[in-house]
Parts: C-alpha cells; structure tokens; sequence
C-alpha cells in the first residue's frame, strides 16, 4: 500500500514534474515546481488552502509519483507535455492547445535572420526551444541580434542590396550593412554561427568577451557602462538555460538508463513521440553479482520491446552494447523499417540519458520497496493468473461490462489492463444499437462482435498496431459472469475464426468474485492473492467505465423506461415499480397480484405489465 507519509520524506529537492494518481490509477493532476519536496508536501499540509477544486483534487489522491529535471524550464516543458498527452481532470485545459513559441533561425535565406516562430516547420530553418514565455523569447532574439549584429529587415537578399538606403540599425552600428554589401555572406555567416552556437548553450565566448569588457570599463572607472556589461551577462546566462524535454527534430524515440547496485537495477524508459516527452516508465530488476550493465541493458531491450506493440525508430542507452547489431536487426523487423541504437556521446541527448540515469538511481535508492510491492501487485499478479490458468505470458486482458436503465439506452465499456495495470487509452465505448429491451447477452455478443470484426478489418487494411487499439487483441478475455457469458464470447470468436483464450470471473449469491470458469471448470482462487485483486480492480473497471458512459448518456437525453411504452403507465407509476423491483427481470418475474400491490398501481395497470413482458 502507497504510505504518503511515508513517501512523501523521499521526494527530492530538485526541479520536476509531479504526477497524481487516484485509487484507480487514472491521473487527475499533474504539476511542475522548482522544488519538488516542498510543493508535493504543501498538498497534504492541513494548513494550505488553494481553494476548492485543489480542495477537491487532493482528497482523491492515492498515490503520486515524480520525475526530476535539470532546470525549472525543463520541468515547465515537460508538465505542458505531459498535460497534453494525458489531459488530468484538475488541470486547467487551454481551449486553443497553443503550444511554447521557439527561436528560428531562416538558414533557407541568403544572410539569414532569428525569428520568433509558434511553429516548427519541415524547411531549412534551425529552430531553438520550446521557451515559457513568448516575452523571453522576444528579449532573447533582441539581445542575440545585439550581440551578433544581424539584420532584422524583411528585405530578400541578393535582390535587394543597394537599392534602398541603409537603416537605423546600420548607423547605430547593429547591422554590419547588409543592404549596401558592406559584408560578404562568408563573413556574415560567421556571425550566423556563433548565434547559433550561443543559443544552443555555448555561452563561454559571449561571456568572456564581455567580462573583459566589464573589467576595462572598472579599471577605466565608467562604472555605468560596467554595469551595463554586467547586465548583459546575466541576460546572456539567463537565455541560454538549455532543456531537453522538446527535441525539435520531431522523432519517435526512447531513451533508457538503468541504474545498479549489488543486488538490483532499476531500468528507466522515457517516451519522446513526435519530439515531445509524453511519458515515463520504470522497471525493477533483480540482477546477478557479474552482470554488467551493458549485457543487463540488452537483456532488457530483448525482453521490454519484444512486449510492447511500438517500437521507436530510434533508441539512446548509456553504454555500447556487444550485440547491438542484433538487437538492431530484432528491432527492424518489429517495426517494419531500420531502428538504430545509439549512445550519445555529448550535447543534449547525452544529457537526456543523463536525465533518465538520474531519475532511475533517484528510484533505486527511494523507491525500492514500494516498486516491489507496486510490481507484486501488477507483473506478479498478471504471473499468478497465467499460472492458474496455465496460459505463459499473459500480458494484455480486455473486460466488458453491460450498463442499462430498465433495457434503454444499454451501452457496453471495454477496458484493457496491460502487465496489469490500466491501459486506459485503449479504452472504447458501444452504443448498443441491434438489441430491444434488457438483454444482456444480445448485447454483449454485438459489443464483441463489433470490437474484434472492427480489429480484423483494421489489420486487413495494414493499420500497425501502434496506430489503433483495435488491431491489438487481448492475450486472454475476462468475461464478467460464468458459462453463459463464456460461450457468448466463445460464439463470437468462433464466427471471426479466432482463437483467444476466454475466462468467466464467477461471482457468488453476494455479488462477490468466487472463482474463474475456464475450459468448461471452476477454478478456485485464493481471495488474498494479488491476483484476486487485479480481478477484482479489472471487474470494477469495466463496472465503472460502462456506469460512467451510461451516465453521461442520461445527462443528456431524460433516461426513458420500456416502461413508458406500456398503457396506462406514466412517470409516477414507472417510478414506483423501479423503486420497488430496480430490475426489469423482477418485475417480469412479479405475478399481477405482486404488482397490483405496489404503490399508485391498480389491477388494470398491473396487467397492462405483465401481458407487455409475457407476450410473445
């Protein structure tokens, strides 16, 4: 169990993004801070009020988890990252989606410029960033202008040189007068460099040659312009504070450290998906005292990806790997096109596996217990069922439920757990729409029928399974019922012509979870085990996810009962016998007598129902 009293004594004072989870795993609030110890300790202090939402929020919280940063800019990046990829119930959501704005530098043009941009474009152009505030990006662009010299016109060189005259900026000696060709390109584009160069965090020269400046101006006792200089510098620091989190190249890679000590590793997998750091995922591993760190690292990308539907065209590790070439070779014929191992050496992606090493040792050292018993409660449980099942390697389960009010507007929810825990992007929704009245296993047989015939039309059109969750089939079905739920399922199946294992989770007089129905047995299961626990979190996910669609339906169209159709039968009648019997099955099941007897019914009324649910 997540102690966050506990936990929260481990959480480090560092840059970082923190990540809250409610007690079904979803996550309802993510944050940045400069410090993560104190702002995650403000949640739980009696004492900090941030108003009712926050109010709200923090009574849902369950557990969190954290990842570090370098810099308070690179957590600022990352939180809007990751607030776009998994939009938290308690964030606060821009309706435009409007991204951080970047620094461009037009390397298409002749005598190149640095340009504010909202947008990263496929042409010739370097682009900086992503930056938090568009007024720093703006005071960034000046003062690179001001120390490098270059031009800000609009006009198209060569064309335009000498025809017009040259501006202000040429006689207050900023621009090296282009316009007029008082500079080759060549030289030009020196500046170019060394602009690009101090923007992507090589301040040293900048610094150098204006402290020097600094200094003479001291020693010549023109403290005004020293301090002038001195301001400069601190600009000059200031905008070239780097982040990795946005790699403006826009490729799908992951990058993985593993962190060692005697007895286990810790294995840390960041997700970039289109330039963009969506996500994180950590691995506990138990390791051999002569295991090195390479040979635990190819271990694991055999192990980790040949699990996973996506495969990145790029992976970053920490060391060289012995058989690289191989797991390359494995990798490409995963993904269908070259997949390239790579281990940076320097510059921004050797500190973004620096990053991911940081984040995994910080875990070993802090986390380890609790990554144990998470991993229990999740690998282990997901073992436990193959075993009793005698299925190896179960890994992606999908759950259905039924959801009605009296037979109208019944809808069906799939949820998909994956090495035991949600998978909640995968989730989908049906509308029942061929089946009249409380029929459950109508209804149920066209959810299935629709789920796998929409997977099987979406594999026959090469969609890859990293593109569409429908083309992803579950390892095993659990099936929320016994034998009549299994062979509907099974019926299904069997018409696709397709084999996956089917499992009804049986429930006893209590509505409790008894035991699973697969092959045609009962089996019995241990009611303390982690695995009845994933069963049962799975069953209350189903349960809750069809509740939820169905609640949302009612909100917007008034709940109607076949009731309504029946003569003599209005809203106050209607509301009593549902009061009364709840299901439709117990009313069926109630002589005319029976509901003659209830409340605001008579004997005509009562047989109106009955001739209604008993005709043929």
């Amino acid at each position: 169990m997540f102690d966050i009293q506990e936990e929260l004594k481990k959480v480090p004072d560092s840059p970082g993004v923190y990540i809250m989870h409610d007690s079904s795993d979803a996550i309802i609030y993510i944050g940045k801070a400069k410090s993560l110890t104190k702002r995650v300790h403000q949640y739980f202090q009696p004492s900090h009020d941030e108003g009712i939402k926050k109010k709200q929020m923090v009574e849902h919280i369950d557990h969190f988890e954290y990842i570090v940063t370098d810099s308070e800019l690179e957590a600022l990046v990352l939180e809007n990252n990751l607030i776009k990829e998994h939009r938290p119930k308690y964030n606060t959501m821009l309706r435009d989606d409007k991204t951080y704005p970047y620094i461009k530098v037009t390397l298409g043009e002749h005598f190149p410029r640095v340009l504010f941009s909202r947008k990263v474009y496929k042409d010739k152009a370097r682009y900086f960033g992503p930056f938090t505030s568009a007024g720093d990006v703006r005071e960034t662009i000046e003062l690179t202008n001001k120390l490098f010299h270059l031009r800000t016109c609009n006009r198209v060189f060569p064309r335009d040189i000498k025809k017009e005259r040259p501006c202000l900026n040429y006689h207050i000696k900023q621009c090296p007068g282009v316009c007029q060709g008082y500079i080759t390109e060549d030289e030009y584009m020196k500046s170019v460099n060394a602009a690009m160069k101090f923007l992507d965090g090589d301040d040293t020269a900048v610094v150098d040659d204006l402290t020097a400046k600094m200094n003479a101006a001291s020693e010549n006792l023109e403290f005004e312009k020293a301090a002038g200089y001195r301001d400069e510098i601190e600009a000059v620091k200031m905008c070239v504070q780097k982040q990795k989190i946005t790699d403006t190249g826009g490729e799908d890679r992951d990058i993985l450290a593993i962190a060692m000590d005697r007895e286990d590793a810790c294995a840390v997998v960041f997700f970039i998906r289109g330039g963009r750091m969506i996500g994180r995922d950590h691995f506990f591993l138990s390791i051999r005292d002569d295991q090195d760190k390479a040979e635990l690292i190819s271990t694991f990308i055999q192990q980790f990806y040949s699990g996973t539907p996506f495969v990145p065209k790029e992976l970053f590790v920490q060391s060289e790997l012995p058989d690289q070439k191989v797991l390359e070779d494995f990798l490409s014929e995963k993904k269908g096109s070259a997949v390239h191992i790579v281990t940076p050496k320097r510059g921004q992606k050797e500190k973004l596996v620096e990053l991911a090493w940081k984040n995994a040792s910080m875990i070993l050292t802090k986390d380890r217990e609790r990554i144990k018993r998470e991993e229990g409660r999740t690998i282990g449980a997901m073992k436990e069922l193959s075993d009793i099942l005698g299925l190896p390697g179960i890994q992606r389960m999908e759950a259905y439920d039924i959801s009605n009010t009296m037979g109208y507007q019944s809808v069906g929810s799939m949820v998909v757990f994956d090495h035991g825990k949600p998978l909640r992007n995968d989730y989908r929704k049906f509308r029942i729409k061929t089946v009249e009245g409380p029929n459950d296993y109508a209804s149920m047989k066209e959810v299935l029928t629709r789920r796998f015939t929409h997977g099987l039309e979406e594999k026959a059109e090469g969609e890859s399974e990293d593109t569409g969750s429908f083309t992803r089939f579950p390892d095993v079905i659990m099936m929320d019922g016994g034998r009549g739920q299994v062979n509907i399922a099974l019926e299904v199946l069997d018409e696709l012509g397709l084999d996956i294992p089917v499992c009804g989770m049986v429930k006893d007089d209590h509505h409790r979870t008894r035991g699973l129905f697969f092959n045609n047995r009962e089996l019995p299961i241990d009611r303390s085990s982690e695995c009845f626990k994933l069963i049962t979190r799975l069953q209350d996910e189903a349960h809750r996810f069809a509740i939820e669609y169905h609640r949302s339906l009612r909100g917007k169209n008034q709940v109607k009962s076949f009731l309504d159709d029946i003569p003599g039968i209005g809203p106050t009648r209607r509301k009593a016998l549902m009061k009364k019997y709840v299901t439709a099955e117990a009313i069926r099941a109630a002589s005319v007598e029976d509901l003659a007897g209830t409340d605001s019914m008579n004997e005509k009324a009562a047989q109106e129902v009955y001739d209604y649910l008993h005709k043929s």
